[in-house]
């Protein structure tokens, strides 16, 4: 009897062992159970609070593929721009690089809420993609893009009554038309056009949100080599034969170039080259090799000053200012070689006819006293031969008549020399007058080539300046 009470008893207790690990397994998942519904309700709740968001704004609701007020007026697009900096201007490209905050005022109702505090609700770009913005594209750019550093800047801002607030900042390379006819004492004014890309004036009204005071930029916006004159904005219609016409905005900003820098770099190289030609009026004519060294030495001077400019210049086909200086530069120095070989071509005529001079005087001189009391030789001009001078000693009449006959020669050759000789001296001073002074080129070029690059400059610098 006690051996079938233990018995007994071991069974019921192994039966409650076993039906204790059983409730434990059933706590455990039960556990389980509910914290997996603690979750549940918990991704519920996100998924409730992004539901009342979508329906606090009525996105599902609304074909956002259309403008607001579809097949009604025109939706008004209110722009403002902050110009936060100006990258680069490039004369050789001839565009412009501007980096902007772009902002867009519109109302739709479609995206209007309640609100009892009248608070705007802000969201950033991922909003965008599911609601109507206006597609406002620069006209004439060649490159643009949205910064997304670290995201992407673009903001989106909702009102309680509808009015959406939609900037970006954008950075664009734009074409701007430059006109170098004044180059480098020019002043340039650029234009960003804003237009909408799909939307004509029937659909889309673009306007200035603000006037004048739509375009703010920064105090501290400066460029190397120009100075920014201002900013002003102006709105006019665009027609497009195929499509019709367009609403457009222009940001317009003048530039006037520093001057400074191609003084230092191209202005003033330039007169040097032109002073160092004029020393070589004060070198001695004979002086070839350092005459003539100094003249291709800045020739060649020229020629590269004038390359390296042209070489950061687009290749218009007009004069710019700065080509009619260097080139009227590059004339004088060049006029300098010619006046040097001008002198030196005249000195060796000059040395040539003294040459030939000097031989025929010797050849003609001849001693003749004819039994003058005063002997002395004379020029024979060819009215008497060496003959008949020399029957003059040999004369056999009577002394008186002889003296006189000889009297008669002498006034005869005398008069006829010196006639001839007052001729040859007016001919003479008249042509050979440069000739026998050719170091006179020198001193007059000495006045001459300052005096007229001086008034050149005077009138160079009164026109353009």
């Amino acid at each position: 009897m006690q051996y079938f009470l233990r018995s007994l008893f071991l069974v019921l207790f192994l039966v409650h062992i076993c039906e204790c690990r059983q409730e434990s397994r059933w706590t455990g998942q039960a556990g389980l159970h509910k914290r997996g519904a603690r979750l549940s309700r918990s991704g519920d709740a996100t998924k409730t609070r992004k539901i009342r968001t979508e329906q606090l704004l009525r996105i599902d609701d609304h074909d956002f593929t259309m403008r607001p007020a579809f097949a009604g007026p025109a939706v008004p697009v209110g722009v403002d721009v902050q110009v936060e900096s100006l990258d680069s201007i490039s004369e050789v490209d001839m565009d412009f690089t501007m980096t902007l905050y772009l902002r867009h005022y519109w109302k739709d109702d479609r995206l209007a809420f309640p609100s009892t505090t009248n608070k705007s609700m802000t969201f950033d770009s991922r909003l965008v993609k599911k609601i109507w913005v206006p597609d406002v594209f620069f006209v004439h750019s060649k490159r643009s893009f949205i910064h997304d550093t670290t995201t992407d800047n673009i903001m989106l801002r909702v009102f309680p009554d509808g009015h959406v607030l939609y900037s970006v900042r954008v950075t664009v390379t734009a074409a701007c038309n430059m006109d170098f006819s004044r180059f480098p004492l020019d002043s340039q004014t650029c234009t960003l056009e804003l237009e909408s890309y799909a939307y004509t004036d029937e659909d889309l009204m673009l306007y200035w949100k603000s006037g004048d005071d739509s375009l703010s930029t920064d105090d501290r916006i400066s460029l190397s080599q120009f100075l920014i004159q201002k900013f002003h904005t102006t709105s006019r219609l665009a027609f497009y034969s195929s499509t019709g016409w367009y609403n457009r905005l222009y940001i317009s900003f003048t530039l006037r170039r520093h001057i400074f820098f191609f003084l230092l770099q191209t202005y003033f190289p330039a007169t040097l080259m032109v002073m160092l030609s004029w020393v070589s009026f004060w070198i001695d004519r004979l002086a070839v090799p350092a005459r003539v060294s100094l003249g291709i030495t800045t020739v060649l001077t020229m020629s590269t000053i004038i390359t390296g400019v042209n070489a950061s210049m687009p290749k218009v086909s007009y004069i710019k200012a700065v080509d009619i200086y260097l080139w009227v530069s590059f004339v004088f120095v060049f006029l300098s070689v010619l006046e040097y070989a001008a002198v030196n071509y005249l000195t060796t005529v000059q040395n040539g006819r003294e040459q030939k001079l000097r031989a025929k005087a010797k050849e003609q001189s001849l001693p003749c006293t004819c039994g003058l009391s005063h002997a002395r030789a004379v020029m024979l001009d060819g009215t008497y031969s060496e003959v008949d001078t020399s029957s003059l000693a040999s004369y056999t009449q009577p002394p008186d008549e002889v003296l006189e006959k000889q009297e008669r020669m002498v006034v005869h050759l005398s008069v006829d020399r010196e006639s001839t000789t007052t001729a040859g001296k007016k001919k003479g001073q008249r042509a050979l007058g440069l000739i026998q002074n050719t170091h006179a080129i020198d001193t007059y070029s000495r006045m001459i080539f300052p005096g007229a690059y001086v008034i050149f400059n005077l009138i160079y610098w009164s026109v353009y300046c």
